[in-house]
């Protein structure tokens, strides 16, 4: 089975849509998908993932099933470069979740008091039991660290998405801390990330994912990377988001 896991396009966030570059980012994107062989289409509740799913919905002539689980990542924590606000749980400064060893390890992430006073693992495994869900439903069913596979096929399944909600998925999928996925991975708007099952003996599958972030659609047509998700590289670069 494949999963191809679709950040939406460059967003305007203030009225949950696209903005003009976003909405050429799902042309593209859209163009791309209707060369692919596509059995199902799923899609977060959320406007800006919505908007991006359509076009390519159109070319497909398919309909996508709406995931409330599939909307951006929400468990606002009191983050440590916040100043007392509740903030998104990623993005943190290098020098503050790096300082806590607890956030590399896989089944201890969600530990500390600061993710444990925001639930943060109650919306993580609310994220993860409808991803389980899905796959179930398409013939996957979890077990422990991997998957029993009790109808194989080589079936394909879209999700129009968000990208901390694509690094809780993926961090699930191969076993990650998602703290490590959030700051160490970076998925521009109406990127693609494909992952794939793996049986190598039989009835056992796990996921692995052979692409990350990737907008080949865009380059092809000469539209840049939009800047969404990213930090200035340069601490001087003028016009580039620093925080």
């Amino acid at each position: 089975m494949r999963l191809l896991i679709i950040r939406h396009g460059d967003p305007d966030y203030e009225r949950d849509s696209l903005t003009e570059k976003g909405r050429r980012e799902a042309a593209y994107l859209a163009e791309r998908l209707a060369r692919e062989t596509i059995d199902a289409c799923y899609v977060s509740p959320l406007g800006r993932a919505r908007d991006t799913a359509a076009p390519a919905l159109a070319r497909l002539g398919m309909e996508a099933e709406v995931c409330d689980w599939l909307r951006e990542f929400h468990a606002p924590i009191l983050r440590p470069d916040a100043g007392g606000r509740e903030i998104i749980t990623w993005d943190w400064l290098p020098q503050d979740w790096t300082a806590e060893p607890r956030f590399y390890m896989p089944d201890r992430w969600f530990e500390p008091e600061v993710m444990a006073r925001g639930h943060v693992k109650a919306a993580y495994d609310w994220v993860t039991a409808g991803l389980d869900a899905l796959l179930e439903k398409h013939g996957y069913r979890r077990e422990s660290g991997y998957y029993r596979a009790l109808r194989p096929n080589g079936g394909t399944a879209a999700l129009f998405c968000h990208f901390g909600v694509e690094c809780v998925l993926l961090s699930h999928l191969i076993g990650a801390s998602p703290m490590v996925l959030w700051h160490g991975l970076c998925a521009a708007p109406a990127s693609v990330t494909t992952v794939y099952t793996e049986e190598r003996r039989p009835g056992i599958a796990s996921f692995r994912a052979v692409a990350i972030g990737d907008i080949s659609h865009l380059y092809v047509h000469g539209e840049p990377p939009a800047f969404s998700a990213r930090f200035r590289e340069l601490y001087t670069n003028e016009g580039e988001r620093r925080d």
